[in-house]
């Protein structure tokens, strides 16, 4: 009874091959080898899986061995009689070849992989590890330019290994669809540092990754990003235009948080506008299909939008619509949810509550709140969002003209770090 080859299976897996395309890429060896194509296909991976053939021919053989980047034995392949070892010190092992027309010899050089090799499964999970690594940072400490140059460099070793490395269609659209999001992460530390011409340039190239690993996902997730900086421009009317991509995306289509994001991101849009009825309308739509949201796994980026910036995003709607009590209801549920380690998103959030009390007349308190906001915010931090959105509440306050002794300290300590 023949035996499985487990060693084959974990190597096709490794480099994310399907049978088919496996088959494909060792006849367009072939082809090159022998000048004929090869006629190998997912019948003949599934018998040499199965251990039912121990030794391809030599030609096919060779070409598998190229494709897959290593040598025929450590493949799990078992030879039908020990093969001969090259002499020693020969700086390169030649094998001679039959060709099957001809019968003549041809001699082919054995290092076939390039000194980068062929990119595998394990090469994307660990430069996932450097994003999401980035992106841990940048919810501590926001949008510094470490953060958006780290994520840049990261793009760009992704971006340079898959120029000089073969994979399989699956490896290569997984690096397509990681760089896109990575590059994302670039274009939100910018955005969080109030460059929102930096973050186009990001968003950019990311579209361009997007479109490459044909993901919907991807490509909802720059569509988010370029909403963001529309809206970051005050142009609304773009971002409007941006969410409604969103909105009619396939993802949003088949997933409720994807079409909440999209529906919320409408709906900041719109109640900027001054279209009150929309943006009410937009927010609901939002708040239902969140409630239909199921806990589920999704990319890391898209974690950050659970419960309590929900909150965060509707408190956003009700200012803009001059809600501000209702604003400070939907942050105060937000900071009493934000989860542990959000430390740029608690000291934003922050400085929002602080706005709205300004904006509805608790001086005092908005100041308190402030002063709080001011003390999240750590020394490496570069969220410009934050800081700008403590000069707004510090306007508030100086233009209320009060006397107050309390807002009168908080107006002249605040001058050194607004």
């Amino acid at each position: 009874m023949a035996q499985e080859n487990c060693k084959l299976a974990a190597r096709i897996a490794e480099l994310g091959f399907s049978q088919a395309e496996l088959a494909r890429q060792i006849n367009a060896e072939i082809e090159l080898l022998t000048g004929k194509p090869g006629n190998v296909t997912d019948a003949d991976i599934r018998r040499w899986l199965r251990g039912e053939t121990k030794w391809p021919q030599d030609r096919i053989r060779l070409c598998v061995e190229k494709v897959l980047d290593a040598d025929a034995e450590d493949l799990g392949f078992v030879p039908r009689k020990k093969r001969i070892a090259p002499p020693e010190g020969d700086p390169v092992h030649r094998r001679a070849l039959l060709t099957a027309t001809s019968g003549t010899a041809l001699t082919i050089a054995a290092p076939y992989a390039s000194a980068h090799g062929r990119l595998g499964v394990q090469d994307v999970r660990r430069f996932h590890q450097d994003y999401v690594a980035i992106l841990r940072q940048d919810q501590a400490v926001g949008g510094s330019r470490k953060v958006e140059n780290l994520a840049v460099e990261l793009a760009f070793r992704i971006q340079s290994t898959l120029a000089v490395s073969s994979s399989s269609t699956r490896v290569r659209d997984m690096l397509h669809r990681l760089a896109a999001e990575v590059i994302s992460s670039a274009a939100f530390a910018a955005i969080d540092a109030s460059s929102p011409q930096r973050a186009r340039a990001h968003l950019d190239k990311a579209l361009t990754f997007a479109g490459l690993s044909r993901d919907s996902e991807t490509m909802y997730h720059v569509w988010n990003h370029l909403t963001l900086t529309s809206s970051q421009r005050e142009n609304h009317a773009e971002a409007v235009a941006g969410s409604e991509v969103m909105k009619r995306s396939p993802v949003a289509r088949r997933d409720p948080l994807y079409a909440s994001l999209g529906h919320i991101r409408n709906a900041n849009g719109l109640a900027r506008l001054r279209r009150r009825s929309e943006a009410l309308r937009a927010l609901s739509d939002a708040e239902r299909a969140f409630s239909r949201s199921a806990d589920e796994q999704r990319p890391e980026w898209v974690k950050f939008f659970d419960a309590s910036e929900m909150d965060a995003l509707s408190s956003f709607i009700w200012s803009a619509l001059g809600d501000h009590g209702r604003a400070e209801y939907c942050l105060h549920r937000t900071l009493a949810a934000i989860p542990d380690g959000m430390t740029r998103n608690r000291a934003l959030y922050t400085a929002h509550l602080s706005l709205a009390q300004a904006r509805q007349g608790d001086l005092e308190l908005a100041c308190a709140t402030a002063r709080k906001a001011h003390a999240f915010l750590l020394p490496s931090s570069g969220s410009r969002r934050t800081a700008h959105t403590l000069a707004a509440t510090r306007k508030e306050i100086v233009a209320s003209g009060s006397k107050s002794p309390e807002v009168v300290e908080w107006v002249e300590e605040s001058s050194q770090w607004i």
